[in-house]
């Protein structure tokens, strides 16, 4: 995730008149690092090597060659995260109409310009800038999380498939008890998945509808997550088959916030169940626990005594696309997608696991605590 407030933001400033570019270095040097361009392919050059670095462009708008107006269009189409501002002496109703139209500029400031005037129009500036960073994270993780949702339902509707076409091909035929009874247990998986994709998509949307009510709530102690608070509710409205409920465990060892991306999380533990609950079905006494460990290094363990991961799988699992149950419709993508998810907000999963012996799969979790502190200071 991008920390948008630890580091000086750059500016670009873009006049062709040595003298503009060093006293606007000077006015807000202190405050900002500035670089500095005389011409709109000199800044374009800068752009392509260091636009990951710069937060806001301001550019003069006469000059030789290209003018601002022709840069800051080219900037809005290749750069659009930049912020940008036109510095001009020409009171041009029509052109000024023209360039804030086509090149989305944020201020206009009017030569000649004084420090109060740039150092607020900046001070703005930095304000948008931070704004888009968070809206590109969000989307980031709403893609992340439309990815996620696709695997996760692409497996139980596959298996809800071939079930489908199983019955199919048997109605034609004579129905015996045998056949009576292959039907019957194709119909139960058949619903249990099939409500195992309703709970998918009713916590997604639930999540949707949250965020559409209003803006997004900071963390504090009166809306933050726990994760024991995540196990629960998973627990309470995941569709368990027959007697699964009783499998499972739960322990804490303290608790700790989830500020961060909570549904998103909630839908890792999800797949990270579904996936130990069918390890765990030809095991005689099936046994699930999740662990909740608070502290320096807060993390969540779902530990079951399944058959484990083979060695070959298990080297591959969170790089390559892998999967024990392609017969079913399975990817291999669910824990690559599970380890983004985690690592999209500063924190992984590891996987402990031997043939014969069981698997842990922990989530790791960033310490918010001690970096909302450090950023304090």
């Amino acid at each position: 995730m991008i920390d948008t407030s630890q580091t000086r933001s750059t500016i670009l400033y873009v006049d062709d008149e040595e003298m503009a570019c060093k006293y606007f270095a000077r006015a807000v040097g202190s405050e900002y690092e500035v670089l500095s361009a005389s011409s709109a392919d000199e800044a374009v050059a800068i752009l392509r090597a260091q636009h990951a670095r710069i937060s806001v462009l301001v550019t003069d708008f006469r000059m030789p060659g290209r003018d601002g107006g022709d840069l800051l269009r080219q900037v809005a189409q290749d750069h659009p995260q930049i912020v940008r501002i036109l510095v001009t002496a020409y009171a041009d109703k029509d052109m000024l109409l023209e360039t804030v139209n086509s090149g989305e500029v944020f201020r206009i400031l009017e030569k000649p310009i004084t420090v109060a005037d740039v150092r607020e129009a900046l001070r703005l500036a930095g304000e948008r800038y931070r704004e888009r960073a968070v809206r590109q994270q969000r989307l980031m993780a709403i893609d992340e999380t439309l990815a996620f949702l696709a695997h996760e339902l692409n497996t139980p509707l596959a298996a809800i498939a071939n079930f489908a076409h199983g019955i199919e091909s048997r109605v034609a035929g004579e129905y015996s008890p045998q056949r009576n009874a292959e039907i019957g247990h194709a119909a139960g998986a058949m619903h249990d998945n099939a409500q195992y994709c309703l709970a998918v998509l009713s916590s997604f949307l639930q999540s949707v509808r949250s965020s559409a009510g209003g803006a997004t709530p900071k963390p504090g102690p009166g809306n933050e997550v726990s994760a024991g608070a995540l196990v629960a509710s998973l627990l309470d409205s995941y569709p368990f088959a027959d007697n699964q409920r009783n499998w499972v465990q739960v322990e804490l060892h303290g608790d700790f916030p989830v500020p961060t991306l909570p549904n998103c999380v909630a839908l890792v533990l999800s797949s990270v169940m579904s996936n130990a609950l069918r390890a765990l079905a030809e095991t005689a006494s099936p046994s699930l626990r999740f662990v909740v460990v608070a502290g320096e290094r807060p993390e969540i363990r779902i530990v079951d005594n399944g058959p484990g991961i083979p060695p070959e799988v298990m080297d591959r699992l969170l790089v390559d696309p892998v999967t024990t149950h392609a017969a079913a419709g399975g990817s291999g993508m669910g824990m690559i997608f599970c380890n983004r998810v985690m690592q999209s907000f500063g924190g992984g999963i590891r996987i402990a696991s031997a043939s014969g012996a069981g698997t842990t799969v922990t989530l790791d979790f960033p310490n918010f605590k001690n970096r909302m502190h450090r950023s304090d200071r």
